[in-house]
């Protein structure tokens, strides 16, 4: 059964829009899916997979074209890079928008080609796995998350016997959320596939255990402070090696970084990001959280839920074509912390997380830190954890359920 998808309707603003739009994510998040599904009656599809598809591509991209009609679906463009400048050539011969989808995972290859081909024709969107509003299968709601005060029964209640921890632990990807594949073997499958096609056609790699250590280095730390040093160190390759490899991640669409908040620009720079898994279900297959009880009981689980949670509002950015890059964390040189600051204009929410359910002012005593940045306002706060009803905990701050995002 497919399930409806938050960024549809993104994806509809874009073709009104642009010319060409650009749908990138990591692999097996829906890309395909979703555009197969939601434009079937007005586009033609084409993959670059299709051995014929790709030679005609690659030795004809005229050719290619005119064996098509427009509006076309192209998937894994990155596959011939020289098609970039033909689809400039063949949307300049016309006014119209939303000519051509272009899908694929690898951003580097994709980038490169709107760069120097596509500016200023292109709008770009970002997937990834299914969230939990889409889950919950409720109606698809764009809304980037921000904080705002909930009344009675104004914030979603979870499906009855959804099984939160269970969600945490699998992962988002549609394919495990739709079946009862067995989880090892789709994330194990999952790596596999990662390390062939995608990162060995990024760089010379001469050990592919030394990267699938980096992958588990990376995703022990999903939620802390991003120290390449540390990784290095622990897997016994170079700093700059880590720093590139992680750029491949975030390419990759596998992690996000965070960067910290701070009034001057030139201290933000200055400041050490943390690190995010897109998905849970990768963090817990590379660090062996095998099972949901082991996980919510284990050393890992506050670590492990807060980057579930991080990873669930970059959803809610990413599907409404939001910019992420409103989304912080704060960090002082005394130490005082706050897991999430969502920037609005010059408002900032401030966000704490927490696995329980009984929050207390304890919790949220870092927010003052935002009253003093120049030039800004502090506005409503959450604290989001596994209570089932929103609740205060501060005049202008209330401690929500995830499904509050």
């Amino acid at each position: 059964m497919y399930i409806k998808r938050e960024i549809e309707q993104t994806i509809d603003e874009h073709l009104r829009q642009f010319k060409v739009v650009l749908v990138t994510g990591a692999r097996q998040v829906g890309k395909t899916t979703v555009l197969k599904e939601h434009l079937a009656e007005s586009f033609s599809y084409s993959t670059l997979e299709d051995p014929e598809a790709y030679r005609l591509a690659d030795t004809d991209a005229l050719l290619f074209f005119r064996s098509e009609s427009l509006p076309l679906i192209i998937d894994e463009v990155q596959r011939v890079p020289s098609l970039f400048q033909t689809v400039k050539f063949i949307v300049d011969q016309s006014e119209e928008r939303g000519l051509v989808v272009l899908t694929g995972s690898q951003t580097y290859e994709l980038m490169r080609g709107v760069s120097e081909s596509l500016a200023g024709r292109i709008g770009i969107l970002e997937m990834s796995g299914l969230s939990l509003g889409e889950l919950a299968m409720r109606s698809p709601e764009r809304r980037a998350y921000i904080p705002r005060q909930l009344g009675r029964g104004e914030c979603p209640q979870a499906p009855v016997d959804f099984d939160l921890w269970g969600h945490i632990q699998r992962g988002s990807m549609p394919q495990l959320c739709a079946t009862d594949i067995p989880w090892d073997r789709f994330w194990s499958s999952y790596v596999q596939a990662y390390l062939e096609r995608d990162v060995r056609a990024l760089v010379n790699l001469r050990s592919e255990r030394k990267f699938y250590d980096f992958m588990v280095a990376a995703a022990a730390r999903s939620g802390q402070l991003f120290n390449a040093s540390d990784i290095a160190s622990d897997i016994g390759v170079d700093y700059k090696t880590v720093q590139d490899w992680t750029s491949i991640l975030q390419a990759s669409g596998i992690i996000r970084i965070i960067q910290p908040f701070w009034p001057n620009v030139g201290k933000r720079l200055t400041k050490t990001p943390k690190v995010f898994f897109m998905d849970t279900g990768l963090v817990c297959y590379l660090t062996r959280w095998t099972t949901p009880d082991v996980l919510r009981n284990g050393a890992a689980a506050g670590q492990v839920f807060e980057t579930f949670v991080v990873s669930e509002v970059l959803k809610s950015y990413m599907n409404a074509g939001a910019n992420v890059r409103d989304v912080w964390f704060y960090r002082d040189s005394r130490k005082r912390e706050i897991d999430l600051v969502i920037q609005e204009g010059h408002v900032l929410h401030p966000v704490e997380i927490k696995k329980g359910v009984q929050i207390g002012a304890e919790a949220v005593k870092s927010f003052s830190c935002l009253e003093k940045m120049p030039g800004y306002e502090v506005g409503f706060g959450h604290v989001i954890c596994q209570t089932e009803e929103p609740y205060f905990i501060s005049r202008d701050v209330q401690a929500v359920p995830v499904w509050a995002i």
